[in-house]
């Protein structure tokens, strides 16, 4: 049995070709992804709940004016995993991102764990963002002097004191309604999501720094001092705050990888993939450490803790004022831009992992005319629906870098494993100083989990458990793998 579930998948190609680029019916997904497209995908997923939600919280509980240090420790993380991700990329371009990576290094047993984990990166963030969303847009309504009833506009449920209460409220309706039409715009095709996407990074970033150039000249550096607040508890500022608030904001980070699931629409997958990954990882870097000081420099970090900080800020300078309606617009597209991101690769995840037997038939099948995973992309869209209209954001969102920091574990392991494994492999892009560069990955990452708290890893070990029951049930007899 031990010797099936290390089962490892050898039958991938380099430069040559693609393995799997067909579904099961034979129809080929479109090539129409090119370097640009691949970054813009890229800070689409990644640029949204990192500015517009996750630093004011980050600040106000945790880090103070240091969370510009724990971006930047998150950054070096996702830094290494990232030229890790590049050379995977370019020697196993397929889709199924770290799922494929694993089963080619790993095994299937681990491919799958990693798999199921990449649900949670994928499918629940994109539920987390949505969530997110709904509160800039009550904002923007209130702004307009419309408002819509919390029972509409909340969670029912939310977490306090470590334990789920009932709120009184019905559901999340915009969120839902916010997903429902990504949805629909994903089932359509990637070359119209893929441009609807591109249209919405080029307009936010646009309005990011139009903010922070604007906001700069009323920043008040004594604000900043003291950069590090003295700690009040192990988690609330401090150096302990600090590392604590480089968790949360991880989960800004989380999609910079998604690039990697379009690997089978890409036009030139090894040259391209390693540029769309860094670049856009680069880029949303740079924007990110300069939001936060914007912000903390604005009004106190105590202030911050609001579910729309970048609101908050601005309004409290009156000749920013003009400024407000601009971020309203910039976080209602930029968090819509991560949810349709998401909504495109958890599709081909589950496609992936249904060419390999792992899941029924029905998730490796392809829309005849559009081409893309129809029904995965439905099953997907009401998944993530379901989880924004129930669960607020904090219970989803460390649940969403716990499970994606597992899954960058074992892409850093990966690399150096198939260094020893395959060096035959012909590679266009090579980690350099592999040795030391997925080592730090893989501690880096490792030392973020460390961080998690008691009941985060309850709730990551009963999701993981809802896994494993999946494998044994149905994966682990009908894997293609051991059946061919």
């Amino acid at each position: 049995m031990l010797e099936r579930l290390l089962a490892r998948k050898t039958d991938f190609t380099g430069v040559d070709g693609v393995v799997g680029a067909e579904s099961a019916t034979g129809i080929e997904l479109r090539r129409t992804l090119g370097p640009w497209g691949l970054t813009a995908l890229g800070i689409g997923a990644v640029i949204g709940g990192g500015i517009f939600v996750i630093t004011g919280q980050a600040a106000a509980e945790h880090a103070g004016p240091a969370v510009l240090l724990s971006f930047v420790i998150a950054a070096v993380c996702c830094s290494f995993t990232a030229l890790c991700y590049a050379e995977f990329a370019t020697l196993i371009p397929m889709s199924g991102s770290s799922y494929s990576y694993a089963y080619a290094t790993l095994g299937e047993f681990a491919a799958w764990f990693i798999g199921w984990n990449m649900v949670l990166e994928y499918g629940v963030s994109a539920s987390a963002v949505a969530v997110s969303w709904t509160g800039y847009f009550k904002s923007l309504l209130a702004h307009m002097g419309l408002h819509l009833p919390d029972a509409l506009t909340n969670s029912p449920i939310a977490f306090m004191d470590k334990h789920l209460v009932v709120t009184g409220a019905l559901f999340n309706l915009p969120a839902v309604i916010l997903v429902l039409l990504l949805t629909w715009l994903c089932y359509v095709g990637i070359r119209e999501s893929s441009g609807v996407n591109t249209a919405i990074v080029v307009l936010k970033v646009s309005l990011i720094i139009i903010v922070i150039v604007a906001g700069w000249h009323y920043v008040n550096p004594e604000l900043w001092h003291p950069f590090i607040p003295p700690a009040k508890g192990p988690e609330t500022y401090g150096w302990g705050g600090i590392m604590r608030a480089a968790t949360l904001v991880f989960f800004a980070y989380i999609g910079f990888e998604a690039t990697s699931t379009a690997a089978q629409e890409a036009k030139n997958p090894q040259r391209d993939l390693p540029i769309g990954t860094l670049a856009s990882l680069a880029i949303c870097t740079i924007l990110y450490v300069a939001m936060a000081a914007v912000l903390t420099g604005l009004i106190p970090y105590t202030q911050l803790g609001t579910s729309e900080p970048v609101v908050t800020a601005v309004a409290a300078h009156p000749q920013l004022n003009w400024l407000r309606w601009l971020v309203e617009v910039g976080a209602l597209l930029g968090l819509s831009s991560v949810v349709l991101v998401m909504i495109i690769a958890q599709p081909r995840i589950f496609m992936i992992m249904g060419r390999d037997g792992m899941l029924p038939p029905v998730f490796s099948k392809l829309h005849p005319r559009h081409r893309t995973p129809h029904i995965n992309t439905l099953i997907t869209g009401a998944g993530i629906a379901l989880l924004a209209a129930v669960f607020p954001l904090d219970v989803l969102g460390d649940l969403v870098s716990m499970g994606t920091l597992l899954a960058f574990v074992a892409v850093c392991a990966g690399v150096l494993i198939l260094r020893r494994t395959r060096p035959d492999l012909p590679r266009t892009f090579r980690v350099p100083w592999a040795g030391v560069t997925c080592t730090l990955g893989v501690l880096s990452c490792l030392m973020l989990l460390y961080w998690e708290n008691w009941y985060n890893w309850t709730l990551m070990g009963a999701w993981t458990l809802i896994g494993f029951t999946i494998y044994f049930g149905y994966g682990y007899r009908h894997s293609r793998l051991r059946k061919g």
